[in-house]
């Protein structure tokens, strides 16, 4: 069952107003803060400033590949409710988790059933798994039948090329929250109007019955 989303990928006031102060505001934003590669990748200076904010009722989420102890005590004090961890050790999600106490979501990048394995080895960290594509910064689909039958103790992210006006009502069944952040973009850049029909239309698949 579908409960929310995750809108990843936030580098500018503008939009973190927008949808922090939307009529049906994402349960997450995701602020990349230590992977240069990305073009929404914030410095940790300007992070500072744009989470300045109030939440209202989001949370937020540091997206952090394989960190290391300097950006993490550089984010000690920012207001992040998650620690989204990609190619950790489930021995370093526990150090990281223990130490920040911050719950963890353990990002699994995709490409077969023996990576979608891989998350019986994190379930003593995790408090949500995200099972995203290969492709990091490129937003790149993986085949989400890999996952239709799974069964989890824990809630479930789901990403992967998802399109903003993509048929939401496929996800029902697979994930508990859906995670864009390419899928809501225009030559780069987060667009209002994608966001608007995306949370709208999520709203309403999540209000069914």
């Amino acid at each position: 069952m579908i409960r929310g989303c995750k809108i990843c990928g936030i580098s500018d006031s503008e939009t973190l107003n927008f949808i922090i102060n939307h009529t049906y505001p994402p349960k997450f934003i995701g602020f990349i803060c230590n992977y240069p590669k990305s073009s929404r990748y914030i410095e940790t200076k300007n992070l500072k400033k744009l989470l300045d904010v109030k939440k209202n009722k989001s949370e937020f989420v540091a997206v952090l590949v394989k960190p290391e102890n300097e950006i993490l005590e550089k984010i000690k004090n920012l207001p992040f409710d998650y620690y989204q961890l990609y190619d950790c050790t489930p021995n370093e999600i526990k150090i990281i988790k223990e130490k920040y106490q911050k719950k963890i979501i353990t990002a699994l990048t995709i490409k077969d059933k023996f990576d979608v394995n891989k998350h019986k080895y994190f379930s003593d960290v995790t408090d949500i798994y995200l099972f995203d594509s290969k492709g990091y910064e490129k937003s790149e689909k993986f085949d989400h039948n890999l996952i239709k039958t799974l069964k989890l103790n824990k809630e479930l992210m789901i990403a992967g090329n998802i399109k903003f006006d993509d048929n939401l009502k496929n996800f029902k069944k697979i994930a508990n929250f859906i995670d864009l952040s390419g899928g809501l973009e225009t030559s780069g850049l987060k667009d209002k109007s994608k966001i608007e029909i995306f949370l709208n239309n999520l709203n309403k698949v999540k209000n069914e019955t």
